[in-house]
């Protein structure tokens, strides 16, 4: 009876401590996207400039090129499906039902249809609003829905709860395209993203990642794809991907490593910046110690919440010398970063913690003057589309944002 006494004051302070940390950014939560929804009600999505046609640069013998708009980005990848020969391997986290999202599953099926071998891999969560019908193919393509649930369930699984969060495009083992763009019309003319084609040899790094996948979670009737036979070593060309099921994270690393190592420049351009402890203070002794550190993000992202998570971080990085940039009348979902003109980035990786933790993603690094000019210049063009928040205007937030910043953080963990 004395345990049963003592124990019921303690579960009931429990319950109320877990009800004052978590219901608060609840409540605060809801009313955002309340408020977010009004706002976007009868709202176009907005427009924007991007440096196009950029041209191609070599990196050791491979060739690469960026993209920084939608529609130039699917018309190259269609064109490079329509000459497929052998095989094409496609992954995405988002694939709309519109006209886009057709064109490329009718490309997908003709290449079928002419006896091309054709492997799919899909995210069933980020689809579960898409119509089934999109998903429905012909017996010969080869399809792997990544699941919504992954069986057996197990809650303490990074795995559980990760998402199938990479973009690839692989043509007959020569040209890849990796990057942020997801697959619809939303996203070919009025989203900010980057995306890069690699033609030769460095295909093979994407398509070895490809490949893995597959093997790893593939339904025993499927078949197995074969390892790649001959993969040269390539020190400008390297692809990080961060796994759950096996811990690993290197990404996250990739980061870290490189703002240590920046002497005079670090630019990150992010769509959802809520930084971890560790990267957050090493962009902070970056510029602590001379570098120019840039980030850029959009004014208001698709996800009202990771906003306001991400401003709870804004008055640490003006005080300590980061620049903050916010892209205005469109969204900028671009996952890249160049340091020092000479190291580049671009991937699927956002700098949250789901994707640094948490969902599975890849990113290409670059260790290429080449690349890291055209990526300064992309910034400054996208720069140009933006503006400088300064402290002093941070500062004179109303003070009801301020506390809404301070409820939230208790969520900063999940995102």
């Amino acid at each position: 009876m004395r345990a049963r006494l003592s124990w019921i004051p303690v579960s009931r302070l429990l319950r109320w401590l877990l009800a004052a940390l978590f219901v608060p950014p609840t409540i605060v939560s809801i009313v955002l996207v309340l408020v977010d929804s009004v706002r976007k009600h009868g709202r176009s999505q907005g427009h924007f400039l991007s440096l196009r046609n950029e041209p191609p640069v070599a990196v050791d013998d491979s060739e690469v090129q960026l993209y920084t708009y939608g529609s130039d980005l699917y018309q190259a990848m269609l064109a490079d499906i329509k000459q497929a020969q052998t095989r094409i391997f496609f992954e995405t986290f988002i694939w709309k039902d519109d006209v886009v999202g057709n064109k490329f599953k009718d490309a997908l099926v003709q290449a079928a249809r002419r006896g091309v071998d054709v492997y799919i891999i899909y995210d069933q969560f980020a689809n579960l609003v898409v119509s089934s019908s999109l998903f429905q193919f012909d017996p010969t393509i080869h399809v792997l829905r990544y699941p919504f649930i992954s069986f057996p369930f197990r809650p303490f699984t990074l795995k559980t709860y990760a998402r199938d969060h990479r973009k690839v495009l692989v043509i007959d083992d020569h040209i890849g395209y990796i990057g942020g763009y997801n697959i619809g019309a939303l996203y070919a003319r009025k989203w900010r993203d980057t995306h890069a084609r690699i033609k030769g040899p460095g295909t093979l790094e994407i398509e070895n990642t490809f490949i893995d996948f597959w093997n790893e979670h593939k339904k025993r009737r499927q078949p197995e794809l074969p390892d790649l036979a001959k993969r040269d070593w390539n020190a400008d060309l390297v692809v990080q991907r961060n796994d759950p099921t096996l811990l690993m994270f290197p990404i996250r690393s990739m980061y870290l490593e490189t703002i240590d190592r920046a002497q005079k420049s670090f630019y990150l351009t992010n769509a959802y910046f809520i930084p971890d402890r560790a990267i957050l203070h090493s962009l902070l002794k970056a510029a602590h110690r001379g570098v120019d550190v840039r980030v850029l993000v959009p004014a208001k992202s698709n996800h009202i919440i990771a906003d306001w998570l991400s401003h709870g971080f804004y008055t640490q990085c003006l005080k300590g010398g980061i620049r903050l940039l916010l892209y205005s009348d469109a969204m900028i979902h671009a996952k890249t970063a160049t340091a020092d003109r000479v190291w580049s980035t671009v991937g699927t990786a956002n700098l949250d913690r789901l994707s640094m933790v948490g969902n599975f993603e890849l990113n290409i690094e670059f260790y290429s003057p080449a690349v890291a000019q055209q990526m300064e210049k992309i910034f400054e063009y996208d720069s140009s589309q933006a503006y400088e928040l300064t402290l002093a205007q941070w500062e004179h937030r109303p003070f009801y944002w301020k506390i809404a910043e301070y409820l939230l953080s208790t969520f900063r963990p999940l995102f």
